[in-house]
């Protein structure tokens, strides 16, 4: 690795608010952020929960998401002290099927897709170029995933590439891995990776028909009796750059990314690999990488950990695939079972949790952990938080189709 990647600086929201702090008062106390949705009937639906932002929007339309991405992006450009203009990629993970938003947008607005936002064109977001043939046109632009990070550079005014990934749970964490593979070979010095999804009712249905969503509100990774996820509002923005470029400019690093892997089993569309193979394969290189094929250094390992019977117990047999010395003095915990699953947010919010917990020597827990299952016999860090002097952790993710990721984290 020819360059060091340096992380300086973030932006993050989920249903607990806007920043660290609620992060820390949340997902870090180990209390769940589920509750009824009110954003669209969940009368057809077997669970009526999700953890959604209780000031969010009534109904998710294409303004929300971009306003929460240029939100979380100019937190993290600002943090990292980026200047307008500066050369920077752009690179987002976001939901393939885009047109899912802008159905809802055309339902709530009445009028055809605007490339702009509520007070950028017009005072609700209206307006777009006239007639029938115009207004096709701008509908079918919106719904093209590479818009919004065209926006979300252009609202943060970099000048870089700019690249978008759809590839489901691990779209985010993909980003910031082809984002560290550039910066490492000397392609790019400075990149902001970003991932969102706010909860909305095409893919809640979804979820809910194919049985996965939890029936009673209460998300239990690794419990004998878990029964399911939940969704959840998540958004964030990541400024990774080369350590030498932090250091010409003054930047303070606040970790250094020392490691990253990704690997598809191609198993099953839907369900993970029962081994959890490629899950291991990621962590493997990921670990290789960072000069640790053993993880003798880590200290924690972020999971994906949904919940489900099927993802928990395969991983937690990846986990011990990838390092079978170490695996059970390692903790392991899912912060989904207090933010609820953030789908193509999910790498890069869990990315900001995992470098938090380095830095602030706290694991954050499993909550609703009730009783253990002799599938899944690693330490989840139940329900409380734990003090760790931590050097390195690993955050894992994974997606539908047999797509995995890894990244390492070192403490600076």
């Amino acid at each position: 690795m020819s360059g060091e990647v340096t992380v300086t600086g973030f932006g993050v929201r989920t249903a607990f608010g806007q920043g660290a702090e609620c992060l820390r008062r949340g997902v870090f106390a180990g209390i769940p952020a589920f509750t009824a949705t009110t954003r669209f009937d969940t009368g057809p639906y077997r669970t009526t929960m999700a953890a959604a932002a209780p000031d969010g929007p009534a109904a998710v339309e294409d303004w929300a998401l971009r306003h929460a991405l240029a939100q979380c992006g100019a937190e993290a450009v600002d943090m990292a002290g980026l200047r307008p203009g500066t050369e920077a990629a752009v690179l987002l993970g976001i939901a393939g099927d885009n047109t899912s938003i802008t159905r809802y947008w055309r339902t709530a607005v009445g009028s055809p897709l605007s490339p702009g936002e509520p007070g950028e064109n017009s005072e609700n977001g209206e307006g777009g170029e006239d007639g029938e043939d115009g207004a096709t046109v701008g509908r079918a632009a919106d719904a093209v995933p590479a818009r919004l990070t065209e926006l979300l550079a252009g609202r943060l005014k970099l000048t870089g590439p700019q690249l978008t990934f759809t590839n489901a749970c691990v779209a985010s964490a993909a980003a910031i891995i082809h984002a560290c593979r550039l910066i490492s070979s000397g392609r790019i010095d400075v990149a902001v990776c970003a991932g969102g999804y706010l909860v909305e009712e095409e893919t809640f249905g979804k979820f809910d028909s194919g049985r996965a969503l939890s029936r009673d509100g209460m998300v239990r990774p690794f419990s004998a009796d878990r029964s399911g996820l939940l969704l959840g509002d998540g958004v964030a923005a990541v400024v990774l750059e080369s350590a030498e470029h932090a250091r010409r400019r003054g930047a303070r690093p606040l970790a250094t990314v020392v490691g990253w892997g990704a690997a598809t089993d191609a198993y099953q569309i839907a369900q993970p690999h029962p081994e959890g193979a490629g899950l291991a394969s990621a962590a493997r290189q990921a670990l290789r990488l960072a000069g640790d094929p053993d993880g003798a250094a880590l200290g924690y390992v972020n999971a994906h950990g949904t919940g489900t019977k099927y993802n928990d117990g395969a991983e937690t047999r990846g986990l011990r695939a990838a390092f079978p010395e170490r695996a059970e003095s390692i903790p392991v915990s899912s912060t989904k079972s207090t933010t609820g699953h953030l789908l193509e947010a999910a790498g890069v919010v869990e990315f900001v949790i995992t470098m938090l917990a380095l830095t602030d020597g706290v694991l954050p827990p499993t909550a609703g952990f009730t009783r253990p299952d002799p599938e899944c016999d690693l330490d989840y860090v139940p329900n409380r938080p734990r003090s760790a002097d931590l050097r390195r952790a690993l955050t894992v993710n994974a997606a539908f189709g047999g797509a995995n990721t890894a990244l390492v984290l070192e403490r600076p």
